[in-house]
């Protein structure tokens, strides 16, 4: 598959840059949504078995992006999910940016408040960016774990995973990835708990995630919500067998079979072009993007460099002109999230020249505007 037939599965509406926000459906997993949709409507003699089938399905097609054992892998509805797993298996302290997404630090108080078997450690950053000479510099020898994310979604700084690994030692590393999971090419063998879910840069909907995890992290981890089947039997009728020695002790019931379809096609789909391929193309997108910034002396405050960034492009104007280019950018038709001062554009592999158009239109309104 080429990058042009992976870009051809983009069918939204030009003017659509808000990907780390959610991804608009691939084709390819709207069609699979479709299909076993219906198949579940008639439920023809035999033919959900299928239906079981998808969990060895999206479990291979993660195994072939992480380069990690299937069964080191299992499916979960969302990021949030599996980082309730992790923190709530955690014994001991955990370092982690307070400024994180807030379904991390939200979680490990929420740990920390029920069980007291993990304390939160508030890592200093510099204006959200976590490095490793940060952590070096704060890690405690209490610290049990690292968690971090592997771009911020706020900055959209790309996080040194190796670098982070380098100088945390054998801790537990447990990175949110949510924000470039299928788009960045990262060294996945370097995390010990990797946390994701689909409905972003994957585009396979909500109701989709993974959470996998190394030997080290199924040693240390105590699979705290683990429902029947989580265990090793089919059905552990009459009895409480415990969970089971893998990836699926982290269950709490059925994964939903359609969602597993969902994000089985689009993780295959991003296999078969490449994730260097894709990643590729998005910093070409990025560069054309900040570009366009520049021309118009927009403020932007997520890294330039390549090695920094994924697809999120943050723009920074003056305080009283953020609803201004707010207001610019809807009137143009493009979507984009602001927030707390600042306005974020994701930036995926496909770009049309529409939608640059559109964001140079919504550029020059805001200039003109912003003048007076």
């Amino acid at each position: 598959m080429t990058i042009d037939d992976f870009n051809a599965g983009f069918t939204e509406e030009p003017g659509y840059l808000d990907y780390g926000r959610v991804g608009p459906l691939a084709t390819s997993a709207a069609e699979e949504a479709l299909a076993f949709t219906q198949l579940l409507q008639r439920a023809r003699h035999g033919s959900l078995d299928v239906l079981r089938e998808q969990d060895q399905r999206v479990r291979d097609a993660a195994a072939v992006l992480t380069g990690l054992p299937a069964d080191s892998i299992v499916f979960q509805p969302n990021t949030s999910q599996g980082l309730m797993h992790a923190m709530f298996g955690l014994t001991g302290s955990v370092l982690l940016a307070p400024g994180e997404f807030p379904s991390l630090p939200i979680a490990a108080v929420r740990a920390s408040e029920a069980l007291h078997s993990v304390q939160p450690v508030w890592l200093e950053t510099d204006h959200g960016k976590v490095t490793p000479g940060q952590i070096r510099d704060q890690l405690e020898a209490n610290v049990g774990a690292v968690a971090v994310s592997l771009v911020d979604s706020r900055t959209g700084y790309l996080c040194d995973i190796e670098g982070i690994r380098q100088v945390i030692g054998d801790r537990l590393l447990i990175v949110d990835a949510i924000q470039g999971f299928g788009v960045v090419d990262a060294p996945w063998d370097a995390a010990d708990v990797i946390l994701t879910g689909g409905q972003k840069w994957c585009r396979a909907g909500w109701g989709t995630g993974l959470m996998a995890l190394s030997d080290r992290a199924l040693d240390r981890l105590t699979p705290v919500f683990s429902g029947f089947t989580g265990t090793e039997e089919d059905e552990p009728w009459d009895e409480v067998p415990p969970p089971a020695s893998d990836a699926r002790a982290f269950r709490v019931s059925n994964p939903d079979p359609i969602a597993e379809a969902r994000l089985a096609a689009a993780l295959e789909e991003i296999a078969e072009v490449g994730v260097e391929t894709i990643n590729s193309a998005i910093a070409e997108n990025v560069s054309r993007v900040i570009e366009l910034a520049d021309e118009f002396a927009i403020a932007v405050t997520s890294s330039r460099d390549e090695r920094e960034r994924a697809g999120l492009v943050v723009l920074e104007p003056p305080t009283e002109q953020v609803t201004l280019l707010s207001a610019s950018l809807f009137n143009h038709g493009v979507t984009a999230t602001t927030r707390m001062g600042s306005v974020r554009l994701s930036v995926h592999s496909a770009l049309s020249e529409e939608t640059l158009e559109m964001l140079r239109g919504a550029f020059v309104s805001y200039g003109t505007a912003a003048s007076y």
